[in-house]
C-alpha cells in the first residue's frame, strides 16, 4: 500500500476549494427529505433537508477561517492532523481542542460546534494535512452559514483577541 498523501487524497475524493471557509470539500450526502419551516427554530428563514455530510481536507499553511453556523455542526476526525479547533462561545470564551488518533493524550476524533458558536482550525505545525468529516443537521445551506469579519469579531469578543488572530 503507498503511502496517502494530501493530494492523492484531494484526487480520490474529488475535493475542491471551500471558498471563503478555506480548504478543500466535497458533499457526500445531502438528505432527500426536508423539514418544514413550521418545525424549524425561527432562526431558519425556510425549509431545510434532515442533515447534510463533507469531507473536508486541511493542507500545511491552510486554515478553516472564523465562521458561525445557526445549526451544529459535527466533525469525524479521519486522516492526518494533528487539527487544533479553535471555538468562541457566544457568552466570549475561548476553548481550544485537539482532533487526531492520540486519544492517550487527549486528542479527539468527534467534536460538535455548537450553534451560534464561531469557529475554526489549524493544522499543528508538523501535519501536512487533516481530513475530517462534517456532518450538519438540520442541513447545511450557504444562508445559515456567517463569516464575519476581524473588525467585527474583535468588536463582539474583546476578550478574544488572540484567537480572532489565529482564525482571520
Amino acid at each position: 500500500m503507498t503511502q496517502l498523501t494530501a493530494d492523492k487524497i484531494m484526487k480520490a475524493l474529488q475535493l475542491i476549494p471551500l471558498e471563503p471557509e478555506g480548504g478543500y470539500f466535497k458533499e457526500v450526502y445531502r438528505s432527500d427529505e426536508k423539514i418544514e419551516k413550521s418545525a424549524l427554530p425561527k432562526r431558519f428563514p425556510g425549509s431545510r433537508t434532515l442533515s447534510t455530510s463533507i469531507y473536508y481536507m486541511l493542507k500545511k499553511g491552510m486554515k478553516s477561517t472564523a465562521h458561525r453556523l445557526k445549526a451544529d455542526e459535527i466533525w469525524h476526525f479521519y486522516l492526518g492532523g494533528p487539527l487544533t479547533l479553535v471555538e468562541i462561545e457566544p457568552d466570549g470564551k475561548v476553548r481550544k481542542t485537539i482532533m487526531g488518533h492520540d486519544l492517550e493524550n487527549g486528542q479527539v476524533l468527534q467534536y460538535v460546534f455548537r450553534r451560534g458558536t464561531v469557529f475554526g482550525a489549524y493544522l499543528s505545525d508538523k501535519a501536512e494535512y487533516a481530513l475530517i468529516g462534517a456532518t450538519v443537521a438540520p442541513g447545511f445551506e450557504y444562508e445559515d452559514f456567517e463569516m464575519p469579519s476581524k473588525e467585527d469579531l474583535l468588536k463582539e469578543f474583546p476578550n478574544a483577541a488572540e484567537a480572532i488572530e489565529l482564525l482571520t
